[in-house]
Formats: structure tokens, C-alpha cells, sequence
């Protein structure tokens, strides 16, 4: 079966080509991919080629798929798998799936890093054995494609709310997950990934009882606050407060006024940016976790933290990359259930046509998360601007109708017409 995939040669070479798949073998799957969001970790392969660290081949002999957050259908399946997997069926991959790789490099293999026939841009993919024996191919029963997509960056979100961590006096067990009816801050937290975050505080059993979020950008902020109220908040046990930061000359004690004068039990931090770090050093209280939710380009990348406090005040710090499988269960199991809604972390739409340039150049294009399917052939265009292009082209007058019947947002209804509408690449 012949595929159409975006892949990466080398360094800020990516490449839309179409080649030929290899029959599947029995320990192996076929699937079509329906929809990808582009991932800034994407981006960094991009800038890094041959020198990221879950790159397995020479990218100028072996070119790899890109892409790992996606949903798709399976077509069919090897023999192994028969009784487990049904051609039909929906699926959603969790790319982490920590297989180490035989290539004497220590190199931990990831769809979307290190495989020839599987990454989430790409029309049609071959699930490898390694996938589905780590149990990193997920059963996805809902009627959409874009959840799908946006389950793997929520399970970042849910992976990082469990490894913060905090203890108790004279014991060494370390409690995990944030505490419980405690105070939790939001450095610069009005980004895709922020805004996800306050949905999971705010509508996880395990919420903080106030919950402070900041940013420099009041447009930003305006958002934020229209999507995820202060009510929405307050109705399920959550003091929520969005602070502008920029014009403020002592940011710390204003949060920390903010706090009933307290410091802050969890801090997260969202940006790479030295001085927002040093800040949410300065929040932490007594057993207070810092979690270093950003990913930085630079391997320099450092900033002052108070290691006083962390031996006198028992100051702790956390950082992921990813989820888990459980963590995607569950990111899965609450969308489902419609307990989170993720939906406005998306602000661009496009087709496999619009992933190369869209994938180097994602640190520059301002918004959210840009959603990708892989059968259209369509620019990358943001939802905001719909309505305009829609003035000279009915397609997009019509999608925008659609979106603005959901609030601006995309929704079912938006994707059912573009996959049954927009042209095919």
C-alpha cells in the first residue's frame, strides 16, 4: 500500500513524499491515520536531526515519520493480534512507549522519532510489535478524531500533576501528586498546554483549593478566562485568579498577597524563561514542589534556584516529558466522560501539505495547538480566521459557521465537514 508521510532527511529538512508500505507481518498492524497535532517536541527534532536522542538511524539513509500525537483507524491485523484488535476500530497511540532500542546507543524508540512506517503524519502508518507489547496501542471509542489528537499532550498535562511530590517530617516517603485543598500557581500559564492544565485542576478529584495563574499578555489572559471561568472554578471548590504580571514590580508578593500572604504548596512553570523559573523559586513554601513543565532548546539552559530552602525548607523540584500509558487512560477516560474538553487548546487547522513549513516554523506562529489531517491538503489557517477567508472561499465560509455555533471553537460538527468536504492531498 502506498502512504503519504512527512519525513525528516535531516536538519530542518522535512520532506511531503509518497512510497511504498511493506506488507504487514504477524506481529504487526495497518492503520489509517486520521488526524495529528504538531507538538513543539516535534519542532526540536526538527532543529536536532541526527542529534536528538530518540533518533535511531542516519535521517539522510533512513528518513523517519514525524507526528506522535494521533488517532486514527485500524485497517488490519497481523495474526498475533486477532483476537485482540479488530480492523474498524479507533486507536490512539501513546508515543512513549519506553522500548529500548537493540542499537547499543541507549536510544529509547518513540513513534514520530525513530520508526520508518509509523509517525502521525502520514496518510497510512504500520503499527510495529514493540507498540502494542509495551500496551501503547489504546482502544479510542469516542465519534471524533481530534480528542484523539490532543489525548497525548492532555496525558503530559495529568503526568505531571502526579509526579509532583511532597513529604512528611521524619519519614522518607514522598506523597505524590499536588496537595490536596493546598495553594497552586501558574507561571505564564495561558499557553496550550496551561490552559489544559487549569481544566485538569480544576475538574480532577484531586484539585488545589486556590489556584493562581499568570501571564504577560492581556489578549492571552482575556481568553484563558472567558473559556475557563472563575465560576466554572468556584463551582467545583476552586478559588481561581488570572494575573497579568508584566506591569507589577514585585510579582512575588503580590502573589504571595494573593495566597492569604502565604507562599505556594505547587508551582508549575510553563515558559523556558530563566527570570519565570527564579519566580516560582521565590513562591514555593515549606515542602513546596516546583515543576519544570517547559521544555528548553538550549541544553545550557540553567537559572538561580535558593538551595537554602531547599535543605532547610525542603524544597523539591519535578520534571517530565510525556505521560504514561495510565496517564493517557486516563486523559481518555475524562474527555470521554466530558469531564475535560481540551478543544480550545486547538487555534489552527491544515492538512498534510501544511506540516513541514507549520512544524519548523512553530516557535513563530503564535496561538494554540495545530491540528493536522493527514488525508486533507489544506493551509494552515487559524480558526480566527475563518470568517474572512470565508468572504472568497464557501468552504471556509461554512466552517466558520460551524465554529462559531461552538464559541469560536472546533468541534465535532467542524471535523465531520471538513473530512466529508475539504480536498483530499
Amino acid at each position: 500500500m502506498k502512504t503519504k508521510a512527512v519525513r525528516i532527511h535531516g536538519v530542518d529538512d522535512l520532506r511531503l513524499e509518497e512510497f511504498e508500505l511493506p506488507e504487514i507481518q504477524d506481529d504487526e498492524i495497518l492503520a489509517k491515520v486520521v488526524s495529528d497535532s504538531i507538538c513543539m517536541s516535534t519542532h526540536k527534532l526538527a532543529m536536532q536531526g541526527d542529534k536528538h536522542k530518540r533518533v535511531r538511524y542516519n535521517l539522510a539513509k533512513k528518513p523517519v515519520i514525524i507526528g506522535h500525537e494521533f488517532s486514527g483507524i485500524i485497517k488490519k491485523v497481523g495474526a498475533k493480534w486477532a483476537e485482540k484488535f479488530k480492523a474498524g476500530t479507533k486507536f490512539v497511540i501513546q508515543p512513549t512507549i519506553n522500548y529500548p532500542g537493540p542499537d547499543g546507543r541507549g536510544t529509547l524508540w518513540a513513534p514520530g522519532y525513530s520508526y520508518e512506517h509509523i509517525g502521525g503524519d502520514a496518510t497510512y502508518i504500520i503499527i510495529p510489535r514493540e507498540v502494542i507489547e509495551m500496551d501503547c496501542l489504546l482502544d479510542y471509542r469516542t465519534d471524533n478524531f481530534y480528542m484523539g489528537s490532543l489525548a497525548e499532550p492532555v496525558s503530559c498535562i495529568v503526568g505531571a500533576f502526579h509526579a509532583q511530590y511532597h513529604t512528611r517530617g521524619g519519614s522518607y516517603v514522598h506523597n505524590m501528586g499536588i496537595v490536596e485543598g493546598g495553594s497552586l500557581a501558574f507561571l505564564a500559564g495561558v499557553g496550550p498546554m496551561g490552559l489544559g492544565a487549569i481544566d485538569y485542576a480544576i475538574h480532577n478529584p484531586r484539585k488545589p483549593a486556590r489556584l493562581v495563574v499568570t501571564d504577560i499578555d492581556d489578549t492571552r489572559l482575556a481568553r484563558a478566562a472567558q473559556l475557563l471561568t472563575t465560576e466554572e472554578a468556584q463551582k467545583n471548590g476552586v478559588e481561581l485568579h488570572y494575573v497579568n504580571t508584566r506591569d507589577i514590580s514585585d510579582p512575588a508578593a503580590y502573589l504571595k498577597a494573593l495566597n492569604g500572604d502565604k507562599l505556594y504548596d505547587d508551582v508549575f512553570v510553563f515558559a523556558p524563561v530563566k527570570p519565570v523559573l527564579e519566580l516560582g523559586d521565590h513562591l514555593l513554601g515549606s515542602d513546596g514542589c516546583l515543576n519544570f513543565f517547559a521544555g528548553p532548546t538550549d541544553p545550557a539552559f540553567s537559572a538561580v534556584f535558593n538551595f537554602y530552602n531547599v535543605h532547610y525548607e525542603s524544597h523539591h523540584i519535578a520534571g517530565t516529558s510525556g505521560g504514561n500509558t495510565d496517564d493517557l487512560r486516563e486523559s481518555i477516560a475524562m474527555m470521554t466522560r466530558g469531564e475535560l474538553n481540551p478543544v480550545f487548546m486547538v487555534t489552527h487547522i491544515g492538512g498534510l501539505n501544511a506540516v513541514a513549513e507549520t512544524t519548523i516554523n512553530l516557535d513563530k506562529i503564535p496561538g494554540g495547538k495545530k491540528l493536522i489531517y493527514t488525508h486533507k491538503k489544506l493551509d494552515l489557517t487559524a480558526i480566527s480566521d475563518f470568517e474572512a477567508k470565508g468572504k472568497t472561499d464557501p468552504f471556509y465560509k461554512k466552517l466558520g459557521e460551524i465554529c462559531q455555533v461552538h464559541q469560536g471553537l472546533w468541534s465535532k460538527d467542524a471535523e465531520d465537514y471538513l473530512l466529508a468536504e475539504a480536498p483530499e492531498i
